[in-house]
């Protein structure tokens, strides 16, 4: 089932890139979703459908194009940026594959599997509060409640929920840009390319000249790496290396096989980064959220796995991974221009606060 969802996935990722035979054939039903996410829109801005307003500042944090563009890696650092600016942030999500009909508060203990793994991973990075929950606007205001001190919630992965008033928009992209330019099915676009925000962020990986060169840079575009930090044993966190001393003890006279895993939306950027710094190792794709009841490492001949920090908060609940001594988690930080930070903090002061 693995195998199979993961190459259904590929199958999909590259005709998005393209305009091939079966983009093409879809073509006529992206048409019918662009009228209706195009009247939906309407709706919204007519007052026919109601947005909430939130008496806090309210951040949206989203992207149009489907799949993983490091909104999580982004939702941290803009967390952390405003605790820095002396703020006190909460974040909201819908928290992928949560059941619950009611918010649900999330802690750096949290199960995964009822609260998400991103949600999880952001209340571990920030320890600001965390909630998830279906609808945003009740989200919101039950993270209010118990958590009275926020004055300004972030809105995780909620570009398109419209019933949430917002006060700054930002969409992520990455190398991909905006694929064939087609909105579902025959592209990856939930909302058109024209679609406007407030900021852009492209999440390159230390290629500033692809990203100039881009349909993406604009005026309020501003491309982000990930940089990763120190390597650290999934069972035991006080374990570390760096990954020059993994890369030294790999190369071709060395001794260790590496294998690198990501069940995250784009695993290509995970071994792109890793490639980046010099590693050798073979590549093990997993759809995104999987969920790791099936231990893809069983029988796996590898001296070294590395995984995401969002693949390790679903590890570390299941005894025979955690304890696999092989696995390493690779933490990674988000690096922007401080001058986005500084106009996001602008957009927050000038947002009336009740």
């Amino acid at each position: 089932m693995r195998l199979k969802r993961a190459r259904i996935e590929s199958i999909l990722s590259r005709e998005w890139l393209r305009r091939g035979a079966l983009a093409t054939m879809l073509w006529p039903l992206s048409l019918f979703f662009h009228a209706l996410v195009s009247l939906r829109r309407r709706m919204y801005a007519s007052g026919m459908l109601k947005s909430e307003k939130i008496d806090r500042p309210v951040i949206v944090v989203g992207n149009i194009f489907i799949g993983g563009t490091g909104k999580t890696p982004f939702t941290i650092w803009l967390v952390q940026r405003l605790q820095q600016a002396g703020y006190k942030p909460g974040v909201i999500s819908r928290g992928y594959l949560s059941q619950d009909e009611k918010p649900r508060p999330v802690f750096p203990s949290s199960d995964p599997q009822q609260a998400g793994d991103e949600p999880v991973l952001i209340a571990s990075r920030t320890r600001c509060p965390v909630m998830v929950g279906r609808k945003r606007v009740e989200t919101a205001r039950a993270l209010l409640e118990g958590h009275p001190e926020v004055n300004v919630i972030v809105s995780d992965d909620g570009l398109q929920h419209y019933a949430l008033a917002r006060d700054l928009e930002i969409m992520l992209f990455d190398a991909r840009g905006t694929g064939n330019g087609w909105m579902l099915p025959a592209g990856p676009l939930r909302e058109p390319a024209s679609r406007r925000c407030d900021f852009a962020i492209v999440n390159l990986q230390a290629d500033i000249a692809r990203f100039e060169g881009s349909e993406l840079h604009r005026e309020n575009a501003y491309p982000m790496h990930l940089v990763p930090g120190l390597l650290h044993r999934l069972e035991d966190a006080t374990l570390t290396k760096s990954l020059k001393a993994l890369g030294d003890a790999a190369r071709p006279d060395g001794h260790l096989r590496i294998v690198a895993a990501a069940g995250i939306g784009n695993p290509a950027r995970f071994f792109s980064m890793l490639k980046s710094a010099g590693l050798v190792f073979d590549e093990l794709p997993l759809p995104d959220h999987y969920a790791y009841q099936d231990n893809p490492f069983h029988g796996l001949r590898a001296d070294i796995i590395l995984i995401t920090e969002k693949d390790a908060v679903k590890c570390r609940q299941i005894e025979h991974i955690r304890l696999d001594p092989r696995i390493w988690v690779v933490p990674v930080t988000a690096d922007i221009d401080d001058v986005l930070a500084t106009k996001i903090l602008e957009r927050v002061r000038g947002s009336s606060i009740a």
